[in-house]
């Protein structure tokens, strides 16, 4: 197999590692395709669950004697430890493949080494770098780096850049397409991160309705000075849905009785200096994903401090005209244009992109 061709194959795997996002976490997406002499596609496979089988081990069963002589391409350098599933190095040696062609190779000391593992056997192990293997792993690389959660902002503007309707006109901005798409992410992340702005104006209810939840997301709001007021939607449901109020420990001090009240509600009030403290809180937690669904005044300073690793943004083709200071987009069209556009598609008549911000 050649580099064009590993580098085909690689993208394919990629493709199918993103099948698992919603089910693999905290473990990392990985997809995996055998390849046969000659360059036929034998089987392919990825990360379903955590605690499931591996991609290799998925894409192996489903190949069977036919991966023998074969080669494997796989988003992620094959674990080589014994965690709730046994190394795949040695999954791929037992299944006789002759060479493993990978894309990133694995940060995590625990799982790593299986690359060496597989040549001390005779197998040619070979690490080709792919963006689009880098793109899907790029979460659970983040994790292990930072501890913190893979973090993704979400928003929906107009054609002219604005996030907010002006008051009477209909508070819809994307069509129903998009809401759909945006329940169904929902469904696959940890955490909801919102800010007071939005409780305050929106006062969102941010459950997954419509579709099958992987996951059920606790909803988080970070409200610098509390002031939660008891009859928003996030409180009223608190006690179905896990909820959490993050606050700086002054805040907290200088207003114990509300704090008190929220934790009356089924709120967790939880003590978080800023945003980075809050997000690393949330990892120590095993949070390893987050959707922040707010408007500027809490997406543009975290992504001013690294904070923000994605963003979804979700354009209407009409334009709304300005509606006050809180109705500009978080980030300008010529501030995402420096971004990595990792994909773009279409949802009715909205476009869809998703970007990646630098690690």
């Amino acid at each position: 197999m050649n580099r064009a061709d590993a580098a085909r194959w690689m993208a394919h795997a990629a493709r199918i590692a993103w099948r698992g996002h919603g089910g693999a976490e905290p473990n990392p997406m990985v997809g995996c395709v055998i390849v046969a002499q000659g360059g036929r596609l034998v089987a392919e496979g990825h990360h379903r669950r955590c605690g499931g089988p591996h991609a290799e081990v998925e894409a192996l069963r489903r190949a069977g004697s036919a991966a023998r002589g074969a080669t494997a391409v796989v988003t992620l350098e094959p674990c080589n430890h014994h965690g709730r599933t046994g190394p795949c190095s040695v999954a791929l040696r037992e299944a006789g493949v002759a060479r493993v062609i990978y894309g990133c190779a694995d940060p995590n000391p625990t799982a790593a080494g299986g690359a060496e593992t597989l040549r001390r056997h005779g197998i040619d192990a070979e690490h080709v770098p792919h963006p689009d293997a880098a793109r899907v792993t790029a979460p659970f690389l983040h994790r292990v780096r930072t501890g913190r959660p893979w973090v993704i902002a979400k928003w929906a503007e107009s054609a002219d850049g604005r996030i907010a309707t002006r008051p009477g006109e209909p508070r819809w901005i994307s069509g129903e397409r998009s809401r759909a798409m945006v329940h169904r992410e929902r469904s696959r992340v940890d955490a909801l991160l919102t800010g007071m702005g939005t409780v305050m104006v929106d006062d969102p209810l941010l459950t997954v309705r419509g579709t099958r939840a992987r996951r059920t997301p606790l909803r988080v709001v970070w409200a610098p000075r509390l002031g939660v007021p008891h009859d928003r939607a996030i409180v009223r449901t608190a006690r179905e849905v896990p909820t959490m109020v993050a606050a700086p420990v002054e805040a907290i001090s200088a207003r114990v009785r509300e704090a008190d009240e929220l934790r009356a509600h089924g709120i967790e009030v939880l003590a978080a200096a800023d945003e980075g403290a809050l997000l690393a809180e949330l990892g120590r937690r095993g949070v390893a994903t987050v959707l922040v669904e707010a408007g500027g005044g809490l997406v543009r300073p975290m992504v001013a401090r690294g904070l923000v690793n994605a963003a979804w943004v979700f354009t209407a083709p009409h334009e709304l005209g300005d509606a006050g200071p809180r109705s500009a987009a978080p980030m300008t069209a010529a501030e995402l244009s420096r971004l990595d556009r990792a994909w773009t598609g279409r949802r009715g008549d909205d476009r869809v992109s998703l970007y990646l911000f630098p690690a």
